[in-house]
This record gives structure tokens, sequence and C-alpha cells, in this order.
């Protein structure tokens, strides 16, 4: 049976479909059977980050319909065999799904799979509670900013309600320049201003502007991805270090070029 793990954040825009994405492809190159499952019906774009949006045929609205069984609306991730992902469209979804029917497709294919992660509408409004109602963990993503923060701590407040399993954080788009010479919060302040164990550590990096997705497993963000994999699959807490390249003498040359860029 799969680990329901929804993917959640108190705020748009910092970086929760891309985390789904790369964690999902990280987790399958470890062997692993994993399902994607979009269920941020307003904004759904996880098949576009997954470049898989000209192939799809069905999706979540076609299952709930009965136009098609849920095996059949999976479109297979380009170049992963053990990945999956299963799409929804916004404007034919939103009013047709419900939290009982949501259910009771994740649980016609937990068992196909190892790991079925949710990607969850940011905020707190009647998606997140449909797609939390499914899943036995949590993984809230946000950044160092304080309105990230601010929003991240109601979110929090929210999940404790459903005693899940798990309730873990990952801080994005970490600036180990700024960490280092203190001007912004650092991933254990994160830790601490939210009260949940931080698992991941996500450099701010060009690749994922540039790329998306597919990182080099030799990168900074590649290596970051797979060290949140391996504690998500161990249930570990190494954490990357996003701050050690800036220390020491040739660290300062490098923060004092990341600021003038």
């Amino acid at each position: 049976m799969a680990r329901k793990i929804v993917i959640t954040s108190g705020k748009g825009g910092v970086g929760k479909t891309t985390v789904t994405a790369n964690l999902g492809m990280t987790l399958s190159l470890m062997g692993a059977r994993v399902v994607l499952v979009d269920v941020d019906f307003g904004l759904n774009n996880l098949d576009v980050v997954m470049n898989v949006e000209n192939k799809i045929v069905y999706d979540i609205s076609d299952v709930l319909e009965g136009r098609c069984r849920v095996k059949q609306a999976l479109v297979q991730a380009q170049d992963h065999k053990n990945l999956y992902i299963l799409p929804s469209d916004g404007m034919k979804t939103v009013s047709a799904v419900t939290g009982q029917n949501l259910k009771a497709i994740t649980e016609n294919l937990s068992p196909l799979f190892d790991y079925m992660l949710l990607d969850c509408p940011a905020g707190v409004d009647a998606g997140f509670h449909r797609a939390v109602s499914c899943a036995d963990e949590a993984i809230l993503i946000s950044t160092p900013s304080f309105s990230s923060l601010r929003d991240a701590d109601k979110v929090v407040s929210m999940l404790k309600s459903y005693q899940l399993e798990k309730v873990s954080l990952v801080a994005n788009r970490v600036r180990g320049d700024l960490v280092a010479v203190e001007k912004t919060l650092s991933p254990k302040d994160m830790e601490s201003l939210l009260k949940i164990p931080l698992i991941g550590v996500l450099p701010d990096e060009d690749d994922v502007m540039l790329y998306g997705t597919g990182f080099s497993p030799n990168c900074r963000i590649g290596r970051a991805f797979r060290i949140l994999a391996r504690n998500v699959e161990e249930n570990t807490r190494r954490i990357y270090d996003a701050t050690a390249r800036y220390s020491g003498f040739f660290g300062s040359i490098k923060r004092g070029l990341r600021r003038s860029v």
C-alpha cells in the first residue's frame, strides 16, 4: 500500500508543485513506484511541470464521472518507468470533486504504488481539506520569508487537527549566502518557529528556474533532492547545508559575487 503524502503550503508561489514533481522523480529513481496526484484543481499545473500535458487523454474528472477507470487516467512520466501522474482539469473538476470521492480514488490507486504524493492547493480552504483528508502524512513547503512562514503556521495548526502520522517541513529557496551572514532566517530558525521537524533544505538555484525538473544528481539542487528523498524513505533527518560553499575566505568572495548579480 502506498504512503499517501500531501504536499502543502501556506501560500502560493513557494515552489510546492516543483517540489512535488522533483521529489517524485527522485523517489522513482531510487526504485520506488510513485504516483503524483494533482488535487490543486483551481490552478492545476502539475502536468505542465512534468511535461506531460500533451499526453493526457483522461483526468480525474473523467474518473469521477465514470468515463474511464482510474488506471486509464494515469500518465507515465517521460523517462521514468516507475513514475505516473494523475492529472486534473480545473475547469471541469472543482464542482465535481468531494473529499469522499477523492478518497475513493486514492484508495483505489494505493495498492499499485509505494508513494502517492498529493499536490495540494495553497492555503486552508476546501481544496486543502479535501486533499489532507486523503493523506496519512504531510510535507509543508515554506520559504524563509516572514509572510510565507506566517501562512505556513496557520497550515500547521490545521494539519494537527487531522492526527496525521507525520507532519514535516521542507525549507525551499534557501539563500545560503544570506543565511551565512545572518541576513535571513536559517532552516533551523524556520523549524523552531513552526515547531515541526525539518526534513529537507532546498537551495535557491538558477537550475530550478531554467529547467524546473530533471536536475543532474551532481548539481547542488539535485543533491538536495536526493537527501530529501532519502529522509522520506528512511525516516532520517540529514539536512543539506546550503551555507557550506559560502564559508571561509573563498566563501566570502562567492557571497559578494552572489549579491552583486
